[in-house]
């Protein structure tokens, strides 16, 4: 009989799901609810059934089980950030090592050693950012905090448990000189107010911090006070920015950043390679876990001086960079322009001998990878990096097409890498073992490292010298398609454009060749010219696509 809404039920937990929500089973269908334990026997509360699987919620508590812990946060429920600070530490590793196991077994069909999870070297107070949503309390006071699950209600909480001690305490002081100077936070039902977000960033080893306010527009009032109290009672902040964000969207972040203060960028190290670090830019949140991930990712790949080095999603380029003096060659590649120039940077700052070796691109890894492997690049070593999604299809047959001795695999979802890894496999890589790795503590998440390798070859490898001199790297992106346009631009901006006003910014930048099939037919007739914003937004969605 199919479960019904608001269904009691009585519900043995026997584990975690990817998410970190318990799973019991109710008459052979799987009900997840959150906030339990495997080995609590809980009342639950059927707030959905899909057939299948249900989902609910806790009711009470019959037996608690003996991995539960005191939840010393008073907002960790509402606030729904910290999913498994119910648990110990110890069943959070546990639960973490067995759903990357799972993984593999299940959903890759793959029999692999699984090592022992490597904990985070910091529980707790290991983010090095943090956005807050500033908005108003149920008193009508000005707060900040965190959205509830599935909503944009604020919970109010003043100190975060995953965030250091020293932003928790610069976001609640910028918030009391918010409401001392009557400055209105952003209503999002009508777009109304000023600040949207506090953006806070601590570089873990030089301890510098950035002060970012994303606003609605760039002049904020009293802001000479505003940085003269904040830099008298912080010594560390090293810089100061009001970040833009004009649109009706569920972007933190505007495009368009004005330094009040500094350089406007801090500085930190990982894996000693330098780098510098502004609103835009992607960073691991947890620099101890992420240098202790990278660490494994350089022991499987074991670099040599002969070797070349094949970073895809390379990022910031800090995972190649860490193994840039190790090998012969290192060739980084990343759709994100911002993070190619960063990756350059990087290069450079390390020195002249890695910058001399060290080659960043900007394309798509699928496609750079394809027309990389097409032109005959053949890297000793791969290393991928992909978002949760995993890699598509024509990034995995250009690996098998370069036929690397060695692949590593970095990933931050264990079930599309195991997808991946059962496809690699199919091809001739011997998935040799995976290392679960904990980035993120008190949440659901878990990273793995898989080492991948096509074994020991009796013949040995003739090396054919390489050069990306000759290769048209600008065919790496084909272009976009005027509805890819439309949607990029709608997503970024929340603004509507037409085909007509597209075509008009493609004709001014000189990548438009034919006559616009929207021209009127009469020579008097007036043409709806492109305004000035949707003109700026569709030529970053024309330099997002690689265009001009």
């Amino acid at each position: 009989m199919p479960l019904q809404k608001n269904q009691i039920i009585t519900l043995s937990i026997e584990r975690l799901s990817g998410d970190g929500s318990g799973v019991g089973h109710w008459e052979g269908e799987a009900v997840f609810v959150p906030g339990t334990a495997p080995g609590d026997v809980i009342r639950a509360r059927i707030v959905k059934d899909c057939k299948r699987y249900a989902f609910g919620i806790v009711e009470s508590i019959e037996t608690a089980s003996p991995d539960r812990i005191p939840v010393e946060c008073p907002v960790a429920g509402p606030c729904g950030g910290c999913s498994l600070r119910h648990l110990s530490y110890q069943a959070e590793l546990k639960a973490k090592e067995a759903s990357v196991a799972d993984a593999f077994r299940r959903i890759g069909g793959l029999d692999v050693p699984i090592q022992p999870i490597l904990p985070s070297p910091e529980v707790d107070r290991y983010r090095n950012k943090v956005q807050y949503p500033v908005g108003r309390d149920k008193n009508g006071h000005l707060c900040i905090g965190f959205y509830a699950g599935r909503s944009h209600r604020i919970v109010p909480c003043e100190d975060c448990k995953l965030q250091p001690s020293v932003l928790n305490e610069i976001g609640r002081t910028l918030c009391s000189l918010l409401e001392q100077y009557g400055i209105q936070p952003y209503d999002e039902e009508t777009g109304k107010g000023l600040v949207r977000h506090i953006f806070l960033r601590r570089g873990t080893h030089s301890g510098q911090i950035m002060v970012c306010l994303v606003c609605t527009r760039p002049k904020l009032p009293h802001a000479d006070e505003m940085v003269e109290r904040l830099c008298s009672q912080f010594a560390d902040i090293a810089t100061i920015l009001i970040n833009v964000n004009r649109e009706k969207t569920n972007v933190i972040l505007g495009l368009e950043n004005h330094v009040l203060y500094g350089p406007g960028y801090i500085e930190d190290t990982l894996c000693q390679v330098p780098v510098q670090l502004g609103p835009l830019s992607f960073y691991q949140v947890n620099t101890p876990g992420a240098e202790q991930l990278y660490a494994v990712a350089a022991a499987y790949a074991s670099p040599t001086p002969e070797d070349l080095l094949l970073d895809l999603y390379c990022g910031m380029g800090t995972i190649g960079l860490s193994m840039a003096g190790r090998c012969r060659e290192l060739i980084g590649v990343e759709i994100i322009p911002e993070a190619i120039e960063s990756a350059k940077t990087n290069a450079a700052r390390m020195g002249a001998a890695i910058a001399a070796k060290s080659r960043f691109f900007c394309g798509d890894a699928g496609e750079a990878a394809s027309r990389l492997a097409a032109e005959g690049l053949a890297p000793d070593i791969i290393v991928v990096d992909p978002p949760r999604k995993g890699c598509d299809q024509a990034t995995l047959s250009a690996i098998v097409q370069m036929s690397p001795r060695r692949l590593v695999y970095v990933s931050c979802n264990p079930a599309t890498a195991a997808r991946d890894a059962a496809i690699l496999a199919e091809s001739g890589y011997q998935v040799e073992k995976v290392q679960p790795v904990d980035m993120f503590p008190r949440t659901g998440h878990v990273e793995a490292v898989i080492q991948l390798s096509k074994g020991e070859f009796t013949l040995k490898k003739v090396r054919i010298p390489f050069s990306l001199e000759g290769v048209d790297l600008s065919k790496l992106k084909k272009g976009a398609t005027y509805q890819e346009i439309k949607d990029y631009v709608k997503e970024q901006t929340g603004l509507n454009v037409t085909p007509l006003y597209i075509a008009q910014v493609k004709q001014k930048c000189g990548i438009i060749e034919r006559e616009c099939y929207n021209k009127p037919k009469s020579e008097n007739s007036k043409q709806p010219q492109c305004p000035p914003e949707k003109e700026k937004a569709i030529r970053d969605a024309l330099k997002h696509f690689h265009m001009i």
